[in-house]
């Protein structure tokens, strides 16, 4: 089993920034794939970005490429993600997930087996 707990949500101006951090208990993630993915009020939780086991394979969604950076730590079992540029559309719940069936990247949710709780994240205009 993999426990998964975002922090580091929080409000901030748009054209503001968060580091949002993941950290996984109880079997470590590396040789995994890992996401972000987030759900605002009324709409399906979507992805945002992904990242290889080795972190040396980055995929992100198109509405936050060029603005956000995933990175992981896997000394640390850590998941990271490096939010710039925010912009009041980037309101939502953000998760993060681990893949046990692939250690590359993976873009749909059923690719994911563990998911976070989530942490809010707030951009007012």
């Amino acid at each position: 089993q993999v426990q998964l707990v975002e922090s580091g949500g929080g409000l901030v101006q748009a054209g503001g920034s968060l580091r949002l951090s993941c950290a996984a208990s109880g079997r470590t993630f590396s040789g995994y794939a890992l996401g972000w993915f987030r759900q605002a009020p009324g709409k399906e939780r979507e992805f945002v970005a992904s990242i290889n086991w080795t972190g040396g394979t980055l995929y992100y969604s198109d509405s936050v490429k060029g603005r956000f950076t995933i990175s992981r730590d896997n000394a640390k079992n850590m998941l990271y993600l490096q939010m710039n540029s925010l912009k009041p559309e980037d309101t939502a719940v953000y998760y993060c997930a681990l893949s046990r069936s692939t250690s590359t990247i993976a873009i749909r949710m059923n690719a994911y087996d563990y998911w976070g709780r989530g942490t809010q994240v707030t951009v007012s205009s």
